[in-house]
């Protein structure tokens, strides 16, 4: 039996979503022998944010439905499932895997992982939580690679994440352990727009200074706009420039290709202006030593580095020892070894912004293969120890992922 399977549906009632979805799971189980895998033990699931007020039963209806497997999952504004996004529109998508027990472990806020040696961990949190960057860190540091996947619930009320329970509020997810084979790669969708820079003076979230320059006449430079004495016709062009943030001593841009931002770059809002002192204002908190690139949304470069990450993760998986990942007879390519992926992007990416509906999706399915996959649009995005936006996460788990010793 496959080790993992998929179902997704839309539908303005959950309930029937949800049996369509199940529908197709019962499908696929009856088109294998069960005794391949071992019984189903977890389950992710992704639904639309109009299902948020009903977390509570649709949980419920999951448990009766699947006795014995563990959930975890997210509310969004947008699922996605194999080459298929639902974007604003009710629908759900979920995936269940017959890991055996003591590979994984759910945790919450009111559950800590620690039965079982946490190597990785898919995560889901409530962007309202207070001090969430600082959680995200702290959660990375309970793993022993060190490597979080996942992003933020999202929606146009209030927002749930599923993990054994329903939560409100704080991280939830599942550990793995390092048996559980998996590869994940972080993909960019800014590209900057000029040179990188060090912060060498700022005042909380405002940048004063960058390599001891003005941080505004670095911003206009960059933008072609210096010397411009009004800057009210800079407007539109400034409010769609953000800026890229990295961590002094890694690499701000990617290794190889065009010039675009590495996986360590965290993407945020320029938030303000403020002229009497030269300075800008910055959707986070900063210190002086981080490394700072203005830039601006980019499909063509967004298009190009999803390719770029499918293409490094595919060469990955194939490069893999037989004895670590067992390909199947006779065929050892990329393909047949992923058992399942997981794609979290952001909620201002998907299809619209990659030239058609679901675009995003089938830029991941034509590099990977018809491999059993769901995902949803994010608040924003989790890997290693980071909280990204305008990013996609993509992570594949490889044969032996399902599989006993």
């Amino acid at each position: 039996m496959q080790g993992f399977l998929v179902g997704h549906a839309a539908h303005p009632d959950w309930r029937l979503a949800l049996a369509l979805a199940g529908a197709q799971i019962e499908a696929q189980r009856a088109r294998h022998d069960a005794s391949e895998a071992g019984p189903l033990s977890l389950g992710i699931i992704y639904f639309s944010d109009r299902y948020a007020a009903q977390a509570e039963a649709l949980y419920a209806e999951l448990r009766q439905r699947w006795p014995g497997v563990s959930w975890v999952g997210s509310a969004a504004v947008g699922v996605a499932a194999g080459g298929v996004e639902y974007l604003d529109e009710p629908a759900l998508a979920l995936m269940l895997a017959a890991l055996p027990k003591g590979r994984f472990e759910v945790f919450s806020g009111a559950r800590r992982p620690g039965r079982i040696e946490a190597f990785s961990a898919l995560v889901h949190a409530d962007p309202a939580t207070p001090d969430l960057a600082e959680l995200i860190a702290e959660m990375s540091d309970r793993t022993s690679s060190g490597y979080l996947f996942g992003g933020l619930a999202a929606g146009r009320g209030a927002t749930a994440h599923l993990a054994d329970g329903v939560w409100r509020g704080g991280l939830s997810g599942v550990a793995f352990s390092s048996e559980v084979a998996l590869v994940s790669r972080v993909t960019q969708g800014s590209q900057p727009v000029g040179p990188t820079r060090t912060i060498t003076a700022c005042d909380r979230n405002i940048v004063l200074t960058l390599d001891d320059e003005p941080a505004l006449t670095c911003l206009l430079r960059d933008l072609g706009l210096a010397g411009r004495a009004d800057l009210r016709g800079a407007l539109p062009q400034v409010r769609a420039t953000l800026v890229g943030l990295t961590d002094a001593g890694d690499a701000a841009l990617a290794a190889r290709g065009p010039r675009q931002f590495g996986a360590d770059t965290r993407v945020r809002h320029l938030i303000g202006l403020d002229p009497a002192r030269l300075a800008v204002a910055v959707a986070e908190m900063l210190e002086p030593g981080l490394r700072l690139a203005f830039c601006q949304r980019d499909a063509r470069a967004a298009r190009r580095d999803l390719v770029r990450i499918c293409s490094e993760i595919r060469d990955e998986v194939e490069s893999l020892p037989e004895t670590l990942v067992p390909a199947a007879a006779g065929h050892p390519d990329a393909r047949q070894r992923i058992q399942g992926a997981l794609y979290i992007s952001c909620a201002g990416r998907g299809g619209p912004h990659f030239g058609g509906p679901s675009a995003e999706l089938q830029i991941v399915q034509h590099a990977l293969g018809d491999v059993p996959l769901v995902g949803f649009f994010a608040g924003g995005e989790i890997a290693r120890h980071h909280l990204y936006g305008y990013t996609g996460v993509l992570t594949v788990f490889t044969r032996g992922a399902g599989e006993a010793a």
